[in-house]
């Protein structure tokens, strides 16, 4: 796609204009693969406009990459319902949840876990990301109150198990070209290999369905 400029942008939304040019970018081209200059020329600026709200390039990946975890958050706490109608079908709502974010917002979803930005380093995006991975948590501690607390698995281990395991399906089966390559919907394979995850450590009975 030829680095076509933006007629114009709202006056005073410059910062908001190069966060959406930016994810555009990173779908097209990935994470690394476009300077701040074609970023500004995609806002449909001047190659020094950016410099009055980033430093650099990757200054604005980490607003994209913020924003993005403020959404994720915000839609695994809406499919969660605070564990509603039961510990399992919340919990399965935040796995859907996982993949449709992911489809929806491709750009978000790069500069959030394809990008390399520092999540550690960043105070707000460590904390839209302990946001939304703390619902998963939830969800998980959630599924383990009916066994014996010393037989319990760590909350967070489960959670951390199930994010990559989504992960993996959206990489290989949600987004670009992979995603046609599969028999099975992506929501069938975590769906499935989210039961036999959870069945195998006692968290569900095995006639559940």
């Amino acid at each position: 796609m030829a680095d076509t400029p933006r007629k114009a942008y709202h006056h005073g939304n410059l910062r908001q204009a190069l966060v959406e040019a930016t994810l555009e970018l990173v779908v097209e081209k990935g994470p690394l693969g476009f300077t701040l200059a074609e970023a500004a020329r995609r806002a449909g600026v001047s190659a020094a406009a950016p410099y009055r709200h980033f430093k650099g390039r990757e200054e604005l990946i980490e607003e994209a990459a913020l924003q993005g975890f403020e959404m994720f958050a915000d839609l695994m706490e809406h499919a969660y319902k605070d564990g509603q109608p039961s510990a399992l079908s919340a919990f399965s709502a935040t796995g859907r949840a996982y993949l449709a974010f992911a489809r929806k917002n491709p750009g978000h979803y790069i500069t959030m876990f394809e990008s390399g930005v520092s999540i550690a380093g960043n105070s707000a995006l460590k904390a839209a990301s302990d946001r939304a991975f703390g619902v998963l948590t939830r969800a998980a501690d959630a599924l383990s109150q009916h066994m014996p607390p010393d037989r319990r698995p760590p909350p967070s281990m489960v959670s951390h198990h199930i994010w990559a395991l989504s992960h993996g399906v959206v990489e290989l089966f949600a987004r670009g070209d992979p995603g046609t390559k599969s028999p099975y919907s992506a929501e069938d394979l975590l769906e499935s290999g989210t039961g036999i995850y959870l069945r195998g450590l006692g968290l569900i009975p095995p006639d559940t369905d």
